[in-house]
């Protein structure tokens, strides 16, 4: 059982509404570029946490937080992303999953949609859970209840669309029973886009556990297994010489051909209710996954005549992440273990270098991590920040700061500017002068 966060709902609505002339012309002529300031997706660019090389980064929290702007919104839990200029979220508006693109420079609206209705359990506060992604000039988003839609980034409008219940037989009933992973809790991993494919945890049992569309028409390319889906997204990366799709789904972590889809290794991990959070991080060829029951386990790839196979290599309970996604930097593994304690350890090993336990986190489950370069921004589920450095010899605190309420926030880091959200708001916070 997660911990429950009582969050006030705060709703305004409205009906969809096309922006005005101006704001298209100005995103259709942004579209030719993809700035290195941008965080078009869950986790940033590169989805693994990380601000690129070369973005400048602070090297100690200011003293009070700057609010640039601050934003009324309805409840949330999947994070913002950014991407040439606009600010994108999820939130509930009148129990519809509504999208709302916003300027990222003041917070004024753009325009916004609504996606599907709302689903409740005993989870948090009614609301949406997943992060959109961002490419060129499409917008890619899934409900809680597993409706999937692209969208144009200027307008809002629907450029193609499927549901994973009625069109591929996933099953979908809430907290209910014995259900596991995507189908209790909700579709809340992320898509992702690699070249001309997305790649998305569906579930249902037509061989459909993860589906390959063509992202500009949502044509099939290839669909796989029959694992209901885990809460955390597909990644990329090339393992024992394959270039494989990494998914942890609510019953195993495996890896596929990226190009066919075809399965080329598979490690049960069985817990209850199936929930799998924390994104998979790949190191040489080491796939880290992880849950609050499994601990972290560490998958060795290992080349063989049929392509590949999976052993593995160590199991530490001791750095078991909850539903929080550690981050790599260095070869070290910066992330929250259980009952809220902040841990350093050697990713190739699992050896603990550190452990500190930071009276910053709240429910003892939930923190955002953000490598800044020499340095780990932690966003804590009190709303406080931590800028740590990235030493493997001690929890060193840099410097801390309280920006927002409660929140299971992963911020977007974009412009030297932070964007988060909590119950009630979307802030972006100035962390350079």
């Amino acid at each position: 059982m997660l911990p429950r966060l009582n969050f006030r709902f705060v709703n305004f609505g409205g009906p969809h509404r096309s922006p005005p002339l101006r704001w298209q012309l100005s995103l259709l002529f942004a579209s030719s570029t993809l700035s290195a300031e941008d965080w078009p997706r869950w986790r940033g660019r590169d989805g693994n946490g990380h601000v690129p090389a070369g973005v400048v980064v602070p090297t100690a929290l200011p003293a009070e937080a700057r609010y640039v702007w601050r934003k009324k919104i309805g409840f949330g839990v999947g994070s913002p992303v950014v991407s040439r200029g606009v600010t994108y979220y999820l939130d509930n508006q009148e129990n519809r999953e509504t999208l709302h693109a916003v300027d990222a420079g003041t917070g004024e609206g753009r325009w916004h949609v609504a996606i599907d209705e709302t689903f409740k359990d005993n989870q948090s506060a009614v609301g949406p859970r997943s992060t959109p992604v961002v490419d060129d000039d499409r917008i890619y988003l899934q409900s809680g209840r597993g409706e999937f839609q692209c969208l144009d980034t200027a307008t809002g409008h629907v450029q193609w669309r499927t549901n994973f219940v009625t069109d591929f037989g996933a099953v979908f009933t809430g907290e209910k029973g014995t259900t596991p992973g995507a189908g209790r809790h909700g579709y809340t991993g992320s898509a992702l886009v690699d070249g001309d494919h997305l790649l998305v945890g569906v579930g249902g049992v037509e061989g459909a556990s993860v589906v390959c569309f063509n992202k500009r028409d949502g044509r099939v390319i290839w669909k796989s297994q029959n694992d209901m889906p885990g809460n955390g997204g597909p990644i990329v990366a090339t393992l024992a010489g394959i270039k494989q799709v990494v998914s942890f789904t609510a019953e195993a972590a495996m890896g596929l051909r990226f190009d066919t889809g075809a399965l080329l290794w598979r490690l049960p991990i069985k817990t209850s209710y199936g929930r799998h959070v924390a994104s998979p991080i790949v190191i040489d060829d080491l796939v880290l996954v992880g849950s609050h029951q499994a601990g972290l386990i560490a998958i060795k790839i290992i080349p063989d005549e049929t392509g590949c196979r999976a052993e593995t290599s160590y199991i530490e309970k001791r750095l078991a992440p909850n539903f929080s996604s550690p981050v790599l930097g260095a070869g070290l593994l910066y992330g929250l273990g259980p009952a809220g304690v902040l841990f350093c350890a050697d990713a190739r090993t699992g050896i603990q270098k550190w452990s500190h336990d930071s009276p910053a986190i709240g429910s003892k489950a939930h923190a955002a991590f953000l490598v800044m370069h020499e340095n780990i921004l932690v966003l804590a589920d009190t709303g406080e920040l931590l800028l740590i450095a990235a030493d493997p010899m001690e929890y060193r605190l840099i410097s801390r700061l309280k920006i927002c309420g409660a929140t299971w926030c992963n911020p977007a880091y974009a412009g030297g500017r932070l964007f988060v959200r909590d119950a009630d708001e979307l802030l972006c916070v100035a962390l350079l002068p």
